[in-house]
């Protein structure tokens, strides 16, 4: 029994006013259906036709919001891994629909659909006598009509603008009689655009079956396991029980089936009467219990980090998304069509390589170690096109905080702060090519021989032409080598195949710090988040820090897929391409969806790029990267990086096809307490080259698989210039100051050593000669030593022959010769200094020695003297 209050003599006049007004437009609607002209009589009924032709009569079913879905190629087939959606729906043709749902439909909530032209003129007629007496305006909606309310409803949640769309939805829901007469009009032009077939279709796939299933196939998958045409009759009545209130009788809520099967009983039972199943049908169909097959359908990265550990690559993939202005006018927008417009997208990734990272970096790196926050990541980047290959990392993908502590997480070490929330890592030594590629590009040979040891110099011999006063700074800068074994005088070959920093110390003094960063910036190497020193002038910025320590040691945090980037410049005859996630966007019409692609540019000239190749084979060869070497003959080129303390580990390399870059280390700092923190010494974790060395590793197992599918080629030749070794007289600085000769063979590209003070005609502490001597050809750079005079030689005198013993004694002593012997020759008789002719001198004229050396004068000695 209803129960209410007593109406009012203005509410019971207003009831009776809109019952007339209905009985006219029901009047109306019956002639609308039937004929295309209303032909009324009298004032009130003129006066709904106006009403009532003046609504929009034209219903364009827009596009329905659908799942966009994540895939890769595999073997030319497309293999799904992840999708998302606001609406679980899956459109499907009135042939892909059991006739059980189409019939159950249409016995319960509109017997004479087939018969009606969009309005039940008696339903209608009907419901304003059931209204007369309040304000209720519900009753009468057709299967079209309610089909015209969902769509309406499906524009409105297709507006971006969260309060633009609650206006729409609202005005689509309003329980007025204006929006009960849109529905009626668009009802009528929805019938004469479609057939009866195609609006069935329509509503079933529009409508919600509860909590975010939509239409009759995904509901039919969630709450059974199946297909909508394979229902079973009973399956099919208590999906359509579920229309009428999907919170009331939705299936995965147990206690809403004994409601969902006295509704599913209904139905069948106005399907017997209506005459679409037989008493046998109904019978067994009534007796069956209602028992639900719960199968949700997973959404979001969860599902691509459990099928293929892709869990931090489909969420790069949504970020690029919302950062790619072709995709929507800002992030919230970009969301909002992906989430809604049915794209298929199809991605770079290459889930042969990903699943061999994904393995080689679980077996080598544990997911969490106890006394640091371990991580590791690898990127591989395709050369000459940017596409992402690999984006694998030893913890897995999940936003759940809970399982923080059991070694998942949301953060991508592989990529920068903004595509993934990780601040980057020091690169270390793999900063080293970049140096060795402006050094190459400004005219200098790998063959040169620089000074690879660990010393202290000034910062004023760092040109910097983008500084103050064109140099780095001013000072004394000490540095130290981590490589100890080699010292001395190296070509710049050994300097980066054995990663020793005075080498690159050497090399970068000859040239312009600033180019040096240049190259860099021009490879796409940038920090992976903003710099946070105030007293540096990149702070706040993605710049990378200016500093010469910055040239050998890497003390900038990239990501793995920066550095891969850039060392595909090396590979890819100087091209730089950005990197870039996805092949093609499809929309649901078939059509190409335009979003940002890679762009490629010219980082170096395709001879430095081979320069650097060379030298990177031959630190695979000849240097630290000997694990980089490929299985299958393909060269490769390949550095290793080590920061302090071993807090970060990096192999990066690459083939002519393929780049990788292969990072272990502190993810973050570990806390030993709350005022403890800090990125500890990776050599003491794993055991004997445990987590120092799983780099070399895992590195290797990725381009296995890499070799194997993209094979590749030689890296080009090289510049002759970079190869040719320059040879260079020493200059002659004997008599000048030592001070003198070091800055004038430094300057020429000597290094130089001090020898001390030997015995020599030259003033005492002057330079007395070199080693190699004044006029040999050596190669540039090489080391002289410098040896100072102790200033107690002479040269014997010329012209001491043909004079006699005394005159030649005479002239040696003289010259500060102390001690003189005259000998016979022929060693017979004794020789008279005054009568006797000099016929040799030991040591000869124009020899140095010490001045109390012994010179002996040869001279003849006859019988009759």
């Amino acid at each position: 029994m209803r129960t209410a209050k007593p109406r009012s003599a203005g509410g019971v006049l207003g009831g009776i006013l809109g019952m007339l007004a209905m009985s006219a437009i029901a009047g109306i609607l019956v002639t609308a259906a039937i004929t295309p002209v209303v032909a009324l009589t009298g004032a009130a009924a003129t006066s709904a036709v106006s009403i009532f032709e003046n609504l929009p009569g034209n219903l364009k079913p827009g596009q329905l919001a659908l799942p966009t879905t994540l895939s890769a190629m595999k073997d030319g087939k497309k293999v799904q891994f992840a999708e998302f959606y606001d609406q679980d729906r899956e459109p499907v043709e009135f042939d892909q629909i059991s006739p059980y749902v189409t019939d159950a439909l249409v016995a319960i909530e509109d017997p004479r659909f087939y018969t009606h032209g969009g309005v039940d003129a008696l339903a209608a007629s009907r419901a304003v006598i059931q209204n007369m007496t309040g304000d209720d305006l519900s009753g009468a909606s057709t299967i079209t009509m309610q089909y015209v309310r969902n769509v309406l409803v499906q524009e409105a949640t297709a507006i971006p603008n969260e309060e633009a769309q609650k206006e729409a939805y609202n005005d689509a829901m309003r329980q007025d009689m204006d929006r009960k007469l849109k529905e009626m009009k668009l009802a009528i032009g929805v019938e004469k655009q479609f057939t009866k077939d195609e609006i069935i279709t329509g509503y079933l796939n529009i409508t919600l079956f509860g909590r975010t299933v939509y239409g009759i196939e995904s509901a039919a998958h969630y709450y059974f396991g199946t297909t909508a045409k394979d229902l079973t009759l009973p399956q099919a009545a208590s999906l359509i029980a579920i229309v009428n209130s999907p919170t009331r009788y939705q299936l995965d809520i147990e206690e809403n089936i004994p409601a969902n099967t006295e509704r599913r009983n209904l139905i069948l039972k106005q399907m017997l009467t209506h005459g679409k199943i037989t008493q046998a049908q109904y019978d067994e169909a009534v007796e069956t219990p209602v028992e639900p097959k719960i199968t949700p359908r997973i959404q979001g990265c969860a599902a691509a980090e459990a099928t293929y550990g892709l869990g931090h690559f489909c969420d790069y993939v949504q970020r690029q998304l919302k950062q790619d202005p072709e995709f929507g006018s800002d992030p919230e927008t970009r969301e909002f069509n992906m989430r809604r417009g049915g794209y298929d997208i199809v991605t770079t990734i290459d889930l042969d390589m990903q699943k061999a990272a994904v393995d080689a970096t679980r077996a080598n790196v544990a997911q969490t170690m106890d006394g640091i926050d371990v991580g590791s990541a690898t990127v591989s980047t395709e050369v000459n096109t940017g596409r992402v290959l690999v984006m694998a990392q030893n913890r897995p993908f999940s936003t759940d905080e809970s399982l923080q502590s059991q070694g998942y997480t949301a953060i991508n070490y592989g990529t920068d702060f903004e595509d993934g929330g990780s601040s980057g890592f020091q690169v270390g030594s793999t900063f080293k090519p970049v140096t060795l590629a402006e050094w190459i590009r400004t005219g200098h040979s790998v063959r040169d021989i620089v000074n690879v040891s660990g010393r202290t110099v000034q910062l004023q011999s760092f040109k910097a032409s983008c500084m103050p006063g064109g140099v780095y700074g001013y000072g004394d800068w000490k540095f130290g080598n981590d490589n100890l074994g080699v010292q001395g005088n190296q070509t710049v070959m050994t300097t980066i195949a054995q990663s020793l920093n005075g080498g690159v110390v050497s090399m970068q003094q000859k040239m312009d710090l600033c180019g040096t960063f240049d190259m860099a910036e021009k490879m796409g190497m940038h920090r992976a988040s903003k710099a946070t020193n105030p007293d540096m002038p990149n702070n706040d910025t993605y710049n990378l820090t200016r500093t010469p320590s910055n040239t050998f040691g890497g003390v900038d945090e990239m990501s793995p897929l920066t550095m891969s980037t850039a060392y595909a410049s090396f590979a890819g005859g100087g091209t730089t391409c950005t990197p870039v996630a996805i092949d093609s966007i499809t929309g649901p019409d078939g059509e190409p969806v335009p979003f940002q692609k890679s762009t490629c540019s010219e980082a170096m000239s395709s001879d430095v790029a081979a320069g650097v190749a060379y030298v990177l084979q031959n630190a695979i060869s000849n240097g630290l990267a000997r694990h980089a070497a490929s299985a299958f003959g393909i060269p490769h080129l390949a550095k290793t990086g080590t920061t302090d303390d071993y807090i970060d580990n990096w192999t990066i390399g690459a083939s002519s096809k393929v780049s990788t870059a292969t990072w272990v280390g502190n993810a973050a700092p570990f806390c030993y307490s709350d005022n403890n923190c800090a990125r500890v010494d990776t050599r003491n974790f794993g055991g004997y080259q445990g987590l120092t060395a799983a780099d070399s590793r895992i590195w290797p197992e990725v381009m296995y698989v890499a070799d194997q599918k993209y094979g590749g080629e030689g890296f080009g030749d090289p510049a002759a210039a970079a190869l040719k070794q320059t040879l260079v007289k020493v200059p002659d600085f004997a008599g000048q100051t030592f001070e003198d000769a070091k800055s004038a063979l430094e300057t020429a590209g000597f290094s130089v050593r001090d020898g001390g003070e030997v015995d020599s005609s030259q003033p005492k502490g002057m330079v007395a000669r070199t080693d190699p001597k004044a006029g040999d050809e050596v190669p540039l750079g090489s080391e002289v030593t410098v040896y100072r005079s102790l200033g107690n030689s002479g040269k014997v005198p010329d012209g001491l022959t043909g004079m006699s013993g005394r005159d030649a004694e005479s002239a040696l002593r003289a010259a500060n010769f102390t001690s003189v012997n005259l000998v016979c020759e022929g060693g017979d008789g004794q020789p008279h200094p005054n009568r006797s002719e000099v016929k040799s001198v030991s040591p000869g004229s124009g020899t140095e020695t010490r001045f109390n050396s012994t010179i002996t004068l040869t001279v003849t000695c006859g019988e009759d003297e």
